[in-house]
């Protein structure tokens, strides 16, 4: 079974990375589908319904910028000492700081980003045999959007990136930038095959605003 749901999500700043450009940042030109689905689990997510895309509307222009930004650059290895100081707040020693640990990296990110997303969800059952009710899910979902209520703040892509958010009506129209661009192949999602995670892509493009990735072909 499967119910229809849509949101409009903005925010000053977003980062959607292309995988092969990991070393220096460049985003994609649009919010990715795994992206979108991020922010709808962030507002509820239960192990008995999955959310699946069907369009992104674009709002507005797309635009980008250049920033630097301080990222790690390799997995710290915290020790009993550090656990121990880290429980006392004591950050005077904390491995972030260490220059070993932190760069400076380039990143092309988007700018005055906005969308709306419309995407459907599938009941499936728990590992315990549970069903969860569509229309029971499509009521505690709305009323979490309208209230602006979530698990976690969601974020376009990187966390210091917040995502603002509300409720599409049903019924209520929307106005899409008027924007045609091939895109290329874009991030699909993350498939995990027993504990093998590979990525999946599709050829991604926008008509008068519209990405339409309800019918597109996944390519792994």
């Amino acid at each position: 079974m499967s119910s229809g749901i849509a949101i409009e999500c903005w925010g000053d700043y977003a980062c959607f990375t292309r995988p092969e450009l990991k070393a220096e940042r460049y985003s994609y030109d649009i919010i990715t589908p795994s992206a979108a689905r991020g922010i709808f689990e962030a507002i509820y997510w239960h192990p008995g319904i999955r959310y699946k895309i069907d369009s992104i509307e674009l709002l507005s222009p797309i635009k980008f910028v250049s920033i630097k930004r301080r990222e790690l650059q390799k997995k710290i290895n915290v020790t009993e000492k550090d656990y121990k100081q880290m429980k006392e707040r004591d950050w005077s020693y904390y491995p972030v700081s260490n220059s070993d640990y932190v760069t400076l990296r380039n990143s092309t990110i988007l700018k005055d980003v906005h969308y709306v997303i419309r995407a459907h969800f599938n009941i499936r059952r728990t590992d315990d045999g549970e069903v969860s009710n569509p229309g029971k899910v499509l009521r505690i979902f709305s009323d979490r959007a309208r209230k602006g209520a979530c698990y976690h703040r969601p974020y376009f892509g990187c966390r210091e990136f917040p995502v603002n958010f509300r409720l599409v009506e049903e019924g209520e129209a929307t106005n899409p930038y008027p924007e045609n661009r091939f895109l290329g192949l874009m991030t699909y999602d993350m498939f995990n095959d027993d504990g093998n995670i590979s990525p999946s892509y599709f050829r991604a493009e926008l008509k008068n605003g519209i990405m339409d990735v309800s019918g597109c072909e996944v390519l792994s």
